[in-house]
């Protein structure tokens, strides 16, 4: 009898799943990828999807022991901030959070008020670091490709995975984000695929999807390396960089990136209020 329930929530805006991941011997839960909606046409932000989540905590009676992110994202705002508010839980994120937070410290020009060691978060984790979720150990593994502070969590038999993989049919994301690397992303995922065959692998995003259907959500080790469109096969790095430049040889900037990373490199805490107590996102112009 398996230790632990997972729940996906998929979020079609974004095309991104949320996952709430409980020690069922406990009822500790961890939320791996939480998402608050964005308009950024009127520049709303609105919890509806990340109330459901919470709904579903308390309707279980779970408590959040955990608020997970996999890396910092370009295409939602994290939720984490606001979830951590209304129900508590801790929140973590890789070490090299920081390297993402020098990177656009300069490009949006923040001021010394901002630091870029990562205090926004509760937890920085190391490779290989075990965390505890409940009874149950997350293994924590250092998989930077699609950004360079990616990492996944291997929690008993599942790996949830972000976005350096994706479902076999889409194979990978684009490599869009400043100093992501296509060579690196091959190896990271060349060391999910060392994990036992039988490993469920939760894909975090999956532009495919139009509603929460948990057969497209869930792969495994051994489908990616079957019939994975860019990865599978045994394929060679050379032939990985040639398949996923090919995959994704239109593919632009994602829109949001700019400014949904000015919360999510807060853990999904706003920027600071200006003087007028209005709060205002940065747009800089002909850097990326």
């Amino acid at each position: 009898m398996s230790k632990i329930r997972i729940d996906p929530f998929y979020h079609p805006a974004s095309h991104t799943v949320t996952y709430v991941v409980t020690d069922l011997a406990t009822c500790q839960s961890a939320i791996i990828d939480p998402v608050l909606d964005f308009d950024i046409a009127s520049g709303t932000i609105s919890t509806g999807f990340a109330d459901s989540i919470i709904d579903h905590i308390d309707n279980n009676g779970f408590e959040i022991e955990w608020i997970l992110e996999t890396h910092a994202h370009c295409d939602h705002v994290s939720a984490a901030c606001y979830i951590k508010k209304q129900r508590g839980g801790m929140t973590g994120i890789g070490e090299h959070i920081s390297q993402i937070q020098h990177t656009f410290k300069r490009l949006l020009n923040l001021d010394d008020s901002f630091k870029c060691n990562g205090e926004q978060f509760d937890q920085l984790f190391t490779d290989e670091e075990l965390i505890k979720l409940g009874h149950l150990d997350i293994h924590i593994m250092y998989t930077p490709g699609h950004t360079p502070a990616c990492v996944s969590y291997l929690i008993e038999d599942a790996v949830f995975v972000g976005d350096t993989l994706s479902t076999p049919e889409l194979g990978t994301v684009n490599v869009d984000f400043p100093d992501s690397s296509t060579t690196t992303l091959y190896h990271s995922i060349q060391r999910i695929l060392a994990l036992p065959n039988c490993t469920r692998v939760f894909v975090g995003h999956n532009k495919l999807a139009e509603k929460r259907a948990d057969e497209v959500l869930e792969t495994s080790v051994i489908a990616q390396k079957r019939y994975n469109s860019v990865v599978g096969g045994k394929a060679t790095l050379a032939e990985f960089v040639k398949l996923h430049q090919q995959r994704h040889v239109d593919s632009d900037i994602q829109p949001l990136l700019l400014p949904v990373i000015q919360f999510n490199i807060r853990a999904g805490n706003m920027p600071p209020a200006e003087a007028t107590g209005n709060y205002y996102l940065k747009i800089p112009l002909n850097q990326l």
